[in-house]
């Protein structure tokens, strides 16, 4: 009985012992395990500072001004450099009408050569040879002036196309001169349709410009700041400075 008594004497405040450090060791843990969500929580982004719609629509209408009036200054260039061109072509067209009257008056001097007989020439290899001869230095030097091109010169070398060698050079000079002419008139009707080409692009490139500098101005109307007049009576009465009035005095006697 003695022996029992003793051993439940010495093991229960062992085992009460035991049970208050795995009671202190869970309480640790729990605490640990309740605070760890809090350490590792990742931080909340700050929200968004709130934009004015009133600033937020200033930006885009002042960002639209400087992409309008980039558009503007392109466009005004591109209206510049068409009418340069315009010029320019209108100049060709002129030296092309001056080349094909100068063709078509040089030409009309042989308008009644037609109707008269070719010079008698004997007829021999040497009379064929100086004439064919004749038509390649006049068609050379026709080509050298610009009045002829080289495929017609190649055409008189090739003796195709209306150009025969065996003819008098009297009428070789006939042929020469209205080639001349029909190649100024091509050359005047193909001067004249890039003119007009170069009309239309000059006057569509104005009108663009135009228009885009009027938007450009309209949106740098829109983007400028509204300034608030300040009071019409609070501006006078800040401007006029106020005299308190005289106070009368009698006169003093003499």
């Amino acid at each position: 009985m003695d022996i029992v008594l003793y051993q439940f004497l010495v093991e229960v405040p062992l085992a009460a012992a035991i049970w208050s450090v795995l009671l202190v060791v869970a309480l640790g843990v729990l605490t640990a395990l309740v605070a760890r969500p809090q350490r590792d929580r990742p931080a909340v982004d700050p929200a968004p500072p709130a934009v004015d719609p009133v600033i937020d629509e200033a930006t885009d209408l002042r960002r639209y001004a400087e992409e309008v009036g980039v558009a503007a200054a392109g466009a005004a260039r591109t209206a510049r450099r068409r009418r340069e061109a315009w010029l320019t072509a209108q100049a060709a067209l002129d030296r092309a009408w001056q080349a094909y009257d100068e063709a078509e008056t040089a030409a009309r001097r042989f308008s009644g050569a037609g109707s008269l007989p070719a010079p008698r020439t004997p007829r021999t290899p040497a009379e064929y040879a100086a004439r064919e001869r004749w038509l390649h230095h006049a068609a050379t030097a026709a080509h050298l002036r610009g009045e002829l091109s080289i495929r017609q010169l190649c055409d008189v070398f090739a003796h195709r196309g209306g150009w025969d060698p065996r003819l008098h050079p009297v009428q070789q000079e006939v042929v020469l001169a209205r080639a001349v002419r029909d190649g100024r008139r091509a050359g005047h009707r193909a001067a004249a349709a890039r003119e007009r080409a170069a009309w239309r692009d000059a006057e569509l490139a104005a009108e663009a410009a135009r228009a885009l500098a009027v938007e450009a101005y309209a949106a740098a109307e829109r983007a400028r700041p509204v300034r608030s007049p300040a009071p019409r009576a609070a501006t006078a009465a800040a401007g006029r400075r106020i005299v308190p009035a005289a106070r009368w005095r009698p006169a003093r006697a003499g």
